[in-house]
C-alpha cells in the first residue's frame, strides 16, 4: 500500500443512529456500520432507498450525530466535541456535494468558489487565485465570471465541486451529486471524482444509485440492514 494510503482519512466504528417514531417506538436505520476510508481513494455507498446511506453520509460529515459509536477524521474523534468543534471540522476537514449544488445565484461562479474561504477570513487576493485555479482544475476558468442561471447543470455541479474544495478539505462526501444530471454531464462529473482521488490525495466517499459512477470507485460499499458489507463485485448490482 502507497504512503498515501497508509493513513485513514476516515474511521467509522460502530455507528448506531435511531429515531423515535410517532408512536413512541425505536427506529433503528444504521445498527453498527463501519468503515474505513484512506487519503487518495474513492469510494461509493450503495443500497436500497431508505437503506439510510444519506443518514450515513450526514453523520459520517458532522452534520448529524450518531446513537452511539463513533467518526474519527485524520485520527481526530468528530463529536466528541462542542457544536463550536464540530463546524470547525466540517469548515475545514470536509468538503459536500449535494444532489441540488446550492450555489448563491446573485454571485457569480468565481465569488461562488470563493465565498468559504472569505468566510473564513482569507484576504481577497489569495483567495481569488485559489478559486481559479480550482475552477480551471474542473474546466470552468472560461465560466468564471457567469453567474449560475448562465450556466448548465453540469457546469452548476462543477462549481459546487469546486466551491467544496476551496478550503482544501481531507474529505469530499458527495450525496447523489449526479442524480440531476444527464448522461454527458454524469460522464464528466464521475471523472472530476475519480482525478481528484488520484491525483489529489483526497479521500472521496459518494453515495449513488449511478452504475457507471461506483463503477469508478476504487471500492463499492452496500448499506443493508444498517451495516456496511464491502464487495469488490457490488458494483455490477448497482441500479
Amino acid at each position: 500500500m502507497s504512503e498515501t494510503l497508509a493513513v485513514p482519512v476516515l474511521e467509522a466504528i460502530d455507528v448506531v443512529k435511531e429515531y423515535t417514531s410517532g408512536d413512541g417506538s425505536r427506529l433503528r436505520i444504521l445498527d453498527g456500520a463501519s468503515l474505513t476510508i484512506h487519503r487518495g481513494e474513492m469510494v461509493a455507498i450503495i443500497g436500497e432507498s431508505g437503506a439510510g446511506k444519506s443518514t450515513l453520509l450526514h453523520i459520517l460529515g458532522a452534520l448529524d450525530l450518531p446513537s452511539s459509536g463513533s467518526v474519527r477524521i485524520d485520527g481526530r474523534a468528530v463529536h466528541s466535541g462542542s457544536e463550536e468543534e464540530l463546524a470547525q471540522v466540517r469548515n475545514r476537514s470536509i468538503g459536500f456535494v449535494f444532489q441540488f449544488h446550492h450555489l448563491l445565484r446573485e454571485f457569480s461562479a468565481l465569488e461562488n468558489v470563493m465565498m468559504p474561504l472569505l468566510i473564513a477570513g482569507k484576504s481577497p487576493s489569495s483567495v481569488r487565485e485559489r478559486a481559479m485555479t480550482l475552477l480551471e482544475s474542473v474546466g470552468l476558468s472560461s465560466r468564471a465570471d457567469h453567474l449560475p442561471s448562465a450556466l448548465s447543470g453540469g457546469e452548476q455541479q462543477r462549481v459546487a465541486v469546486a466551491r467544496a474544495l476551496a478550503p482544501e478539505p481531507a474529505l469530499l462526501l458527495a450525496d447523489e451529486p449526479s442524480g440531476n444530471l444527464d448522461r454527458g454531464n454524469a460522464v464528466r462529473l464521475h471523472e472530476l471524482f475519480a482525478t481528484l482521488a488520484s491525483e489529489h490525495g483526497v479521500g472521496v466517499v459518494v453515495v449513488t444509485h449511478n452504475r457507471a459512477l461506483a463503477a469508478r470507485a476504487n471500492r463499492v460499499l452496500l448499506l443493508d440492514g444498517g451495516r456496511v458489507v464491502e464487495s469488490s463485485a457490488m458494483a455490477e448490482e448497482v441500479g
